[in-house]
């Protein structure tokens, strides 16, 4: 009977062994299912980082556990540290506050980064075992997480190196997490800023052409980001009628009227240039109404924005005419911009609009000069941009402006409408371009017809 109970304790024992490391097995197992909810659930990543020592030291059978990061230029920062026995804890804390306090205010950070550890066992000294792994977000180094034992049985197993690399890893993919959806509120908060940038825009730029004695009009701003860089616009002479927005409305006082037709493009893309070609909207609007002649529009409206252009390192090109309809003469000024096209019905012949003068705020004191055309009926403007001539196929070809010169006359050849005009100009570009390749640049076209005497 003897025999029996001794063969039976080993037996008993070695069960027992089993089922404690069955449980061991359960209780890990536990810990970590706890920490991928976590790592699902929670939305603030502080939470997170709070359970991070506390599952370390569980799963490693550690007495605490510290997690250390890396802050931009290489500053440390104690996030977390778990222990239970509080005269550790404040030893710990103690000398990782030390080690962080000499690392911030040193140059040779990386240096010290690299021995870390070395500096943390020194000041704990023998006392205090010291284990640790790396954080590694998009493979780089971003902290450290530590566990610490005063067990001096205490081995630190390849088991238990594993789990507190999957602490670790799990770890990463919080920060990581975190900081994509950092970037993707940012990202969410920039592209409402350029929808409400996008609709300003437009609703800057004229909503329909004005009614102008013995002239038809067509125009089109197609932009290649939400917000562009080119700017047209029709302004009346006539003080009350522009107070009263007049180019929305087709009341005959407005249409008798000169009437200023102005395009331009601000150097750049997106939001800055946006904001210039506001900027000069404005300005030139004031200038208008002081009734210059068109190069002293250009000349005041230079040296007002001169500043701020250098400021911004940007420029614009503006060609500015002014109509009336009383005489269908149309008088003009340029400022770099490419020269609108004149189609005139009686020769079927093509020359340019053009003057000499200067990007705007390139020189505070550029001169520019005055010019004059009388239009007869049937003749025909375009103004645009460069988006136009410098639009790019799939091969990488231009569309330049022998191509734009010759697709403009077969289009007035073709068509009297300066809708239809436009409509086949920006077709032809399209074609051109080819379907699934996009302009990068704006395109901004303005088509006046000069209408019969009848």
């Amino acid at each position: 009977m003897r025999g029996l109970n001794n063969e039976a304790t080993p037996v008993f024992a070695l069960k027992e062994l089993v089922a404690s490391l069955y449980r061991e097995q359960n209780k890990i197992q536990n810990l970590l299912s706890s920490l991928g909810f976590a790592l699902r659930s929670f939305n603030n990543l502080n939470q997170f980082l709070e359970l991070t020592p506390l599952m370390a030291a569980r799963v490693t059978d550690a007495d605490g556990s510290a997690l250390i990061l890396y802050k931009t230029k290489g500053q440390l920062s104690l996030e977390q540290l778990h222990c239970q026995d509080h005269q550790i804890a404040q030893e710990i804390r103690q000398a990782i506050a030390r080690i962080i306090g000499q690392t911030n205010t040193q140059e040779d950070t990386p240096d010290l980064l690299s021995s870390l550890d070395e500096q943390i066992r020194h000041l704990l000294g023998t006392k205090i075992r010291l284990y640790s792994t790396p954080i590694l977000v998009k493979n780089g180094e971003r902290g450290r997480l530590y566990v610490f034992s005063t067990d001096p049985e205490y081995i630190w197993t390849q088991t238990r190196r594993k789990l507190l690399q999957l602490i670790a890893d799990q770890t990463a993919v919080a920060i990581a997490n975190n900081e994509l959806t950092v970037e993707l509120r940012s990202k969410e908060r920039q592209d409402r800023e350029l929808e409400i940038a996008s609709e300003i825009q437009l609703r800057l730029l004229p909503r329909q052409c004005p009614t102008i004695k013995g002239v038809e009009l067509a125009a089109r701003c197609q932009t290649a980001n939400r917000v562009g860089g080119d700017y047209y616009d029709f302004i009346p002479t006539n003080y009350d009628q522009l107070r009263q927005e007049s180019p929305n409305k087709a009341d005959e006082p407005a249409a008798c009227v000169p009437w200023s037709i102005v395009i331009g493009d601000v150097m750049g893309k997106g939001v800055p240039a946006g904001l210039i070609m506001t900027m000069t909207r404005g300005m030139l609007r004031a200038e208008v109404l002081n009734r210059h002649s068109p190069a002293k529009i250009l000349q005041h409206l230079n040296r007002v924005m001169y500043a701020d252009l250098d400021n911004s390192h940007r420029f614009v090109t503006l060609f500015y005419s002014e109509y009336d309809p009383q005489t269908a003469c149309l008088s003009f000024s340029n400022a770099a911009h490419n020269p609108p096209l004149l189609w005139q019905a009686a020769t079927q012949t093509i020359q340019k609009l053009d003057t000499d003068g200067m990007l705007i705020g390139l020189d505070p004191d550029s001169q520019y000069e005055d010019a004059q055309i009388q239009l007869a009926s049937g003749d025909i403007i375009i103004y645009y941009t460069d988006g136009l001539t410098d639009a790019v196929n799939q091969q990488g070809g231009r569309f330049d402006e022998e191509n734009l010169v010759q697709t403009f006359q077969d289009g007035c050849q073709q068509y009297e409408n300066p809708q239809e005009i436009l409509d086949y100009l920006f077709k032809k570009i399209e074609h051109f371009i080819g379907s699934g390749h996009n302009n990068n640049d704006d395109m901004t076209l303005v088509v006046m017809r000069i209408k019969s005497s009848e």
